[in-house]
């Protein structure tokens, strides 16, 4: 019996792999072509014209605008009907990535044929207003969850959130509850402790990681700040794993904040590079404000990492803190300063390079050795916790979605 799915999957936006959502697109296209699904994409991809599976359309031009929307990596599909029902038409399941124009006329289509539909969820509210300079409206991102949940996800069979916290905050804000299924993106098995030397420019250094798109709400002067904060930034190299349209500004607000010859590294790694950050970097500090669920940080999780977690209410990523330690105030570098002198002090240092943390401790009688050993009992603690993440299981959770919106075809 022949239990493959044809699965149409509809990208407004999908792109390079440098954002969480298309790395979340991308294996679960991945996922289900290796297990024999007939998975057709549509996307404006240019760069994947040709490959197998994928149908490329055009993207609405936004005029003098075009820069300014590519720069955020907002570029949107515009709609193309024939397209559409070319992969649509004969398909057991049709799965919409992103909720913009594309995905409604795909909605429509697949309704038109009795074609379920499912969605995931990738679009907070505060990832459109912030453009509009209105990130901080709650009216306004309540208005933008009921619009999306009226054009796209009132008619979907299954919607897929990340996070059990961005599904509360959708379906309280559009007033509505949806057949939700929380699932993980995920983190593939390449994502492992595996110790690596520093580059020799930061031999002497304590490296602390961030990756993430330059952009207002993932928080980056936030960090600078934190780190001009603490009692000795001249040890600390920071590293900003990323790009995005605040790259220049950033360069500037740190050149002002930090010493000259401690600036930051901006950088985009490949894969391969960035496994290797991971594993000689010293810290993972999360600063976002504003997040679904952030697989980067769980990525850093999984390589042995400790994570500083922004505590922001906007934010999915603060339910990773394992303990008071891996959180800060979200809105200030004089608590993230406290957690970064916390985990890299140096416990063989004097009595002016010890925190008040740790002094506290010393004071109740433990040694300065078991005061080290927090890092790694908190590493071993994050990598049972890491697990669940795994990649392969929270992807054959997603094909289980499909296969049931599938079933409810026949039913």
């Amino acid at each position: 019996m022949d239990t493959t799915m044809k699965i149409a999957i509809i990208c407004d936006v999908l792109g390079k792999e440098n954002n969480g959502t298309t790395v979340a697109a991308m294996n679960l296209i991945r996922s289900l072509k290796a297990k024999g699904h007939d998975v057709r994409v549509v996307c404006p991809d240019e760069d994947r014209r040709g490959d197998e599976g994928f149908y490329i359309v055009k993207k609405i031009n936004f005029g003098i605008f075009n820069e300014y929307v590519e720069e955020n990596g907002v570029v949107i599909s515009r709609p193309d009907e024939d397209t559409l029902r070319t992969v649509i038409h004969d398909a057991d399941v049709c799965h919409l990535v992103t909720p913009f124009f594309m995905a409604h006329k795909g909605m429509e289509i697949a309704r038109e044929y009795g074609v379920p539909v499912t969605a995931s969820f990738h679009c907070q509210a505060e990832n459109i207003s912030s453009h509009l300079f209105l990130m901080n409206s709650t009216r306004f991102n309540t208005k933008i969850y009921k619009t999306l949940y009226s054009y796209v996800y009132k008619y979907c069979t299954a919607v897929h959130y990340p996070t059990q916290f961005i599904c509360d905050v959708f379906e309280r804000e559009c007033g509505h509850t949806t057949n939700h299924y929380v699932i993980s993106n995920g983190v593939g098995k390449e994502f492992v402790r595996d110790p690596q030397p520093k580059p020799a420019e930061f031999a002497d250094k304590k490296v602390i990681l961030f990756t993430g798109r330059y952009s207002r709400e993932k928080s980056h002067r936030v960090l600078i700040d934190g780190v001009a904060a603490t009692r000795d930034p001249g040890r600390i190299q920071l590293v900003f794993a990323g790009c995005g349209p605040l790259d220049e500004k950033l360069h500037e607000y740190a050149a002002k904040v930090l010493p000259a010859e401690n600036q930051p590294l901006f950088r985009f790694f490949s894969r391969p590079e960035m496994l290797k950050v991971l594993n000689y970097a010293d810290l993972y500090v999360h600063p976002a404000e504003i997040e679904i669920e952030a697989i980067a940080c769980l990525e850093a999780i999984k390589c042995g990492l400790v994570p500083v977690i922004a505590d922001s209410p906007r934010s999915a990523t603060r339910y990773f803190a394992l303990t008071e330690k891996n959180l800060f105030r979200y809105d200030s570098p004089e608590d993230l300063a406290s957690r970064i002198d916390y985990w890299l002090d140096d416990p063989a240092g004097t009595t002016e390079g010890v925190t008040a943390i740790q002094m506290d401790l010393k004071n109740d009688g433990l040694t300065m050795e078991i005061i080290a050993d927090a890092l790694e009992r908190c590493r071993r603690e994050y990598e049972g916790y890491s697990a669940q993440f795994d990649r392969d299981v929270c992807m054959e959770r997603m094909e289980g979605m499909l296969r049931d919106a599938a079933a409810s075809r026949k039913n």
